[in-house]
């Protein structure tokens, strides 16, 4: 005899069979990353060591107009917010997969019933959440030097800014993998796009001029710049160009990745 099962069961068993397979995907990679103990020490104790570094230097400095009306810390903890969120979720995620593809694991993967949407979602939560892990590390360290907290008001800018330059971040670090032949050239790969950028950005010394004008349309600068605004108070309500030029780079990235990715190791 047979059962017939009401069509909004169905509706309601796939969502929840959806939203457990890709909690455990987050939790595999979670695993995954703190089963690397001496990775995970260095991922979170960098940036740390470098804010310390501009602390001790800068920590009592005068607002001027040199870091943008703010002062040196305020400067500093958001350019290194904004390193580290695209250490985790760019230049990581980018060797992590062309590491995989080689090893075969992707292919591996994709030949299991779990739905590639979760697997990447899965990875792309984790970069996140070891990113806004080194965010909060950052303020904690900076608040030991006397780092002033933004405004309550500026609280969602922040978490918007962090949230698409994360998104955007994860996008390129997925099409950069895309292009890469082999785990070997994907730290050099990484490395090549990422310092040059950092630098014109003004992560680690502020650039003004046409230089500066330049950056504030790649992927880096915006964030640098969301962040900053946010925690001097020199603007309120969204950054709209920053978002949206983080939001324009997120689905360059996106579209980039979607044509060119591959599961399978690349041919030597």
């Amino acid at each position: 005899m047979s059962v017939a099962v009401p069509e909004t069961a169905h509706r309601q068993v796939a969502p929840r069979r959806g939203a457990g397979l890709l909690w455990h995907q987050i939790r595999y990679e979670q695993l995954t990353f703190w089963r690397n103990p001496q990775s995970a020490f260095f991922t979170f104790v960098f940036p740390v060591l470098i804010i310390s570094i501009f602390g001790g230097l800068f920590g009592h400095a005068k607002d001027t107009s040199f870091y943008y009306g703010g002062d040196a810390l305020q400067y500093y903890v958001s350019t290194i917010i904004a390193m580290s969120v695209l250490g985790s979720c760019y230049s990581q995620l980018a060797v992590v997969l062309a590491t995989r593809r080689q090893t075969g694991i992707l292919k591996r993967v994709r030949a299991t019933p779990l739905p590639a949407s979760v697997y990447f979602v899965g990875l792309l939560a984790h970069c996140v959440l070891v990113s806004f892990v080194d965010v909060l590390l950052i303020i904690v360290v900076g608040r030991c030097y006397g780092l002033s907290l933004p405004a309550s008001a500026q609280w969602l800018s922040i978490v918007v800014s962090l949230v698409l330059g994360a998104t955007a971040y994860c996008a390129l670090g997925t099409a950069l993998a895309s292009m890469i032949r082999n785990a070997d050239a994907a730290p050099a790969v990484v490395q090549f796009v990422m310092f040059p950028l950092m630098i014109i950005s003004g992560t680690m010394v502020p650039i003004h001029g046409a230089i500066g004008t330049i950056a504030g349309a790649l992927p880096v600068k915006p964030l640098n710049d969301a962040l900053l605004t946010a925690f001097t108070g020199g603007g309120s309500g969204f950054q709209w160009h920053d978002h949206g030029t983080l939001l324009a780079w997120g689905a360059v990235g996106a579209v980039v990745a979607i044509r060119r990715f591959r599961w399978d190791p690349r041919p030597e």
